[in-house]
């Protein structure tokens, strides 16, 4: 036996207690008090635990003022053909009235329960805001869900996973980073599985993998972005031993691991929100038009006890996951929204101390989400992110690739965004898809209906664009494999029998897919060029809607000098050329064709004379770089 303290952070609520019982126990016992420290505002309780495993919940008596009580539905009218004019429109005023109504009565009904004392004596029992594990005991009601503790050696742990490969290999620095993400369970399932795929992720040739929300959520299926449990890791997923294991194993062949984090907002029964909502949230969202769910207030800060509560807990959480399970990084969701800089400068800076802390990884990368993207959100222009999602890259190019719509100042905008004001490489992560979009290979059949090979060039052209332009590069799961399913929040597995062999070659164009991904991300990877902040845009010919520009960079090693220089040349129009002259070339001398078996082409008096330039096609020239016979490239 030794002794372990509970402890719960509810300053202002007038009583707590805890329900404690072994897990092979069917119920919990008496509740047991707990006991407020007036000084730091605490609950807390200490108990004598034998090693083993527990079942936990906290109950306070509460201080939220509202239940969830949505607005009912303008009903439908459909004009009655035996009625005039002026009687239909007598119906439909009486329907909006009646609707009126009810909204009012909604209304008062809270402002009642806001008003009302006796409300505030209502005891809630809800799990840990800080507990590891969390059982959900098979039902979306978060009263009836517990917290797990595990006890062992006279010491609470989280599990009993060793870690081996930290500084096993390098990671990639943020402006090498070749970003892929990922939704556990569309991808394979669970967490296990996921690390069984690693051979997968090995070849595709990525250097991190971008996870969408892994936090306990409500349910079993879902994209993770109402989290309830900010330290517990989504038990549909697997558990926290096998998430070690694939961060681990991902850091073993040098792939980093970003997680998506979601602190602008949580699920509506989140803990908190039974304890106290207005000391944790704001009372109202802050725009009803994109609210997911009670909004975290990082502008509150409680003068009594010194702290600003919502802000010291999700500070507490991302410590956490970078202590306990040795993440490289963070996506911010819906960072427009959070809309407090400061705390997110803070909350970035914190982070990367901490990863610093721990020893190994070079970088730690700090990526927003701001729709629509903003520059002043990146460090080089005084922002809180190390970068952002390119949301406006993703649009231009859409618009060129899907709908013919080449705006030839806007497309370089994007390609070359120091056109638009960003300084580093780093500073933006360009997609032609993600989570939140159909891939552009659906956006293609659905808008236009241009499938098969006719869409999957216009895809490629779409990739390699994204590889070549400043900026990093970011790839959804599936794009790659030619997958065409709509996004949805539902399930939505990837069709690996897309690559499979096939005995009659059936999905030979999959295959063709995956490979020119492969063989872009490797020139992404081996070219220097590609990973610093020179680009030109040499020649362009509206008419013929073709668009060149080069890549380089400024190192002198004699060495390395054919990997220094890279000239991409698109040809959005619906037209093949036979023979196109390319003028205003940077270098005479041989220059290869990276995706055409290294063809070898010779420019003289700066001239490129481009052979069979495909429509809606890319073309990727490489100075002084010859094919190494085992090369697998396309």
């Amino acid at each position: 036996m030794a002794p372990y303290t509970f402890e719960l952070f509810a300053p202002y609520n007038k009583q707590a207690g805890l329900r404690l019982k072994n897990a092979n126990a069917r119920m919990f016992g008496l509740d047991i008090p707990m006991e407020l420290n007036p000084d730091d505002g605490y609950w807390r309780v200490t108990l004598d635990l034998a090693d083993g495993i527990y079942h936990y919940q906290f109950k306070v008596v509460t201080r939220s003022w509202f239940e969830v009580e949505p607005e009912p539905a303008l009903p439908d009218y459909i004009d009655d053909e035996t009625k005039s004019v002026d009687e239909n429109e007598q119906i439909r005023k009486t329907y909006r009235e009646e609707h009126e109504k009810l909204v009012q009565q909604v209304k008062e009904r809270n402002q009642k329960r806001e008003e009302e004392i006796t409300f505030t004596e209502v005891w809630y029992t809800f799990v840990d805001p800080y507990a590891t594990e969390v059982d959900e005991r098979g039902s979306d009601d978060a009263f009836r869900s517990v917290g797990i503790l595990i006890f062992k050696n006279g010491k609470r742990i989280v599990d009993e996973y060793e870690w081996k490969y930290d500084n096993y290999v390098p990671l990639a620095g943020n402006d090498k980073l070749i970003i892929y993400e990922i939704h556990i369970g569309d991808f394979q399932d669970r967490f296990k599985d996921v690390t069984e795929k690693m051979e997968y992720f090995v070849s595709l040739g990525i250097t991190a993998v971008e996870i969408m929300p892994i936090k306990e959520y409500p349910g079993q299926i879902g994209w993770g972005y109402t989290p309830r449990y900010y330290f517990a890791v989504e038990s549909a997923y697997g558990t926290t031993a096998e998430l070690k294991e694939m961060i681990d194993t991902f850091h073993k062949h040098g792939i980093r691991v970003i997680m998506d984090g979601v602190y602008n907002h949580c699920d509506v029964s989140a803990p908190y929100t039974a304890i106290d909502h207005d000391y944790w949230f704001h009372h109202e969202p802050k725009d009803p038009k994109y609210c997911w769910g009670p909004e975290w207030n990082y502008g509150k800060f409680d003068e009594k006890f010194q702290v600003w509560p919502a802000r010291k807990y999700i500070a507490d959480s991302v410590q956490y996951f970078i202590n306990e399970f040795h993440t490289d990084g963070i996506r911010f969701d819906a960072a427009t929204q959070i809309n407090n800089d400061e705390f997110l400068r803070i909350l970035s800076q914190q982070a990367k101390q901490q990863a610093r802390v721990r020893g190994y990884a070079p970088d730690f990368f700090c990526v927003g989400e701001y729709l629509p993207d903003r520059i002043e959100s990146v460090l080089s222009n005084g922002g809180p992110m190390d970068g952002l999602w390119h949301d406006s890259f993703y649009w231009k190019l859409r618009d060129a690739i899907v709908f013919d719509a080449v705006n030839w100042n806007e497309l370089k905008d994007v390609i070359d965004s120091r056109r638009q004001g960003y300084r580093n490489l780093v500073d933006i992560v360009n997609y032609q898809s993600n989570h939140d979009h159909d891939r552009l290979l659906v956006e293609l059949g659905k808008e236009r209906q241009i499938f098969d090979r006719d869409a999957f060039h216009r895809v490629r052209l779409g990739l390699a664009i994204q590889a070549t332009a400043f900026g990093l590069m970011m790839i959804w799961m599936g794009e790659e494999i030619g997958e065409y399913k709509e996004k949805t929040p539902g399930v939505a597995k990837l069709d690996w029998s897309l690559i499979e062999d096939r005995e009659d070659n059936s999905n030979s164009i999959n295959r063709e897919h995956l490979q020119y991904y492969k063989d872009v991300i490797q020139l992404r990877k081996r070219n220097a060029a590609l990973t610093t902040p020179n680009l030109d845009f040499i020649y362009e010919h509206t008419d013929n809607q073709i668009l060149v520009w080069y890549r380089w960079n400024n190192e002198t090693d004699k060495s390395r000098i054919q990997e220094n220089h890279v000239v991409v040349v698109c040809n959005w129009s619906s037209q093949t050329y036979e023979k196109y002259e390319i003028f205003n070339m940077p270098r005479n001398g041989h220059w290869y064709e990276w995706l055409n078996n290294d063809k070898e082409y010779l420019v003289e008096h700066n001239k490129l004379i481009v052979e069979n330039l495909m429509d809606h096609s890319a073309r990727i020239f490489v100075y002084e770089l010859k094919r190494c016979e085992d090369d697998q490239r396309s």
